[in-house]
């Protein structure tokens, strides 16, 4: 019995928070990847991206519930998520017109373009910010849970109980369906291999007839698209602040990079290595060790390797760690 409230504890504090995290972080380091790989640049403006999108979406989530609109059982803001993907994709493409577009056709060197993305991430950040406000938003409605830890208890008998929330299981449906649905897009579709053929070689692209600025606009499309899924996922699971989308720019690139700079697999790989590991090294572990090691041996502690206040800390570290060892990351991305 104690093996299995240990394994319950695993599944409830660590490896269900770890994977609905994963799958929020690839979706987001599939939009910065996809972005390296075809543009050439590091866009740092993309977790104000995701929180621009997901702000938008909030507010009509609001609307709709003003209205007496509602999803059942599932979040209203499924039903608002198309308004926060077309204001995203609006404000990207506009932002490519207005400025990427001008540093592009003058082929300056991509450190230039980070630096111009930096300007417009701050940008972003405030319009987000005055669009709704600095306050943490709580925007998910609908059936909190699939099983609670009471429901599990009863049915098991178990001391522990494993309680899956809603947005839990909507989360990783929806990574599920997006990530397959970009991979056959890319892999299966004319539009997906003209982006694949600029990323690989751009100059022999250009001689095949692939149209450069429809290439550029797909990019965005798909990126502020990624973005904005991953944000309102994040905020259903989470909270919503558009400061800790800023935050959420270092697991997002250590993700990348982790798995590979560029390459699409990898970012996805890279998002679940950073969430489990940044949950692991912060998890207290003592709960666990209690079902499993007799009682002179559990620690007086919460047996944290790190505090929770070091989260970032370790997707640094990691992020650091692959740069000094390998560079091209674990799928063999473009090095940096």
């Amino acid at each position: 019995m104690d093996i299995l409230n240990a394994i319950v504890a695993l599944l409830n504090y660590v490896v269900v928070p770890a994977a609905s995290y994963g799958a929020q972080l690839a979706l987001g380091a599939l939009g910065v990847t996809l972005v390296y790989g075809i543009l050439r640049f590091s866009n740092f403006a993309h977790g104000d991206t995701m929180a621009f999108g997901t702000a938008i979406t909030i507010l009509g989530t609001w609307f709709l519930q003003s209205h007496g609109v509602n999803f059942g059982p599932l979040p209203t803001a499924l039903l608002a998520l198309p308004l926060g993907l077309i204001a995203s994709a609006a404000i990207v493409l506009f932002t490519d017109r207005s400025v990427y577009r001008y540093y592009r056709r003058r082929k300056v060197a991509p450190v230039t373009l980070v630096i111009v993305s930096m300007g417009v991430m701050f940008i972003m950040n405030g319009l987000t910010r005055v669009v709704i406000g600095v306050q943490e938003q709580n925007f998910a409605d609908g059936v909190r849970f699939v099983i609670s830890a009471t429901q599990f208890r009863a049915m098991t008998g178990l001391e522990e109980g494993l309680a899956v929330r809603t947005s839990t299981v909507i989360t990783l449906v929806t990574a599920a369906i997006v990530v397959l649905a970009l991979f056959r897009f890319l892999n299966r579709t004319r539009t997906g291999k003209s982006l694949r053929a600029f990323s690989d070689n751009e100059d022999l692209a250009l001689l095949s007839g692939i149209n450069p600025d429809r290439v550029v606009k797909i990019t965005w499309l798909i990126a502020a698209s990624l973005a904005t899924i991953a944000g309102v996922l994040y905020g259903l699971d989470k909270s919503f602040k558009p400061f800790t989308y800023f935050q959420l720019l270092l697991p997002i690139f250590a993700s990348a990079v982790v798995g590979g700079l560029g390459n699409p697999v990898g970012a996805v790989a890279g998002g679940f290595f950073i969430a489990f590991s940044e949950v692991t090294f912060t998890y207290a572990w003592k709960k666990v060790l209690a079902y499993l090691l007799p009682a002179n041996f559990v620690p007086d502690g919460l047996g944290q390797l790190l505090s929770t206040d070091y989260k970032f800390a370790v997707s640094f570290a990691i992020l650091v760690a692959v740069l000094l060892i390998k560079p091209t990351g674990l799928f063999r991305g473009a090095s940096i």
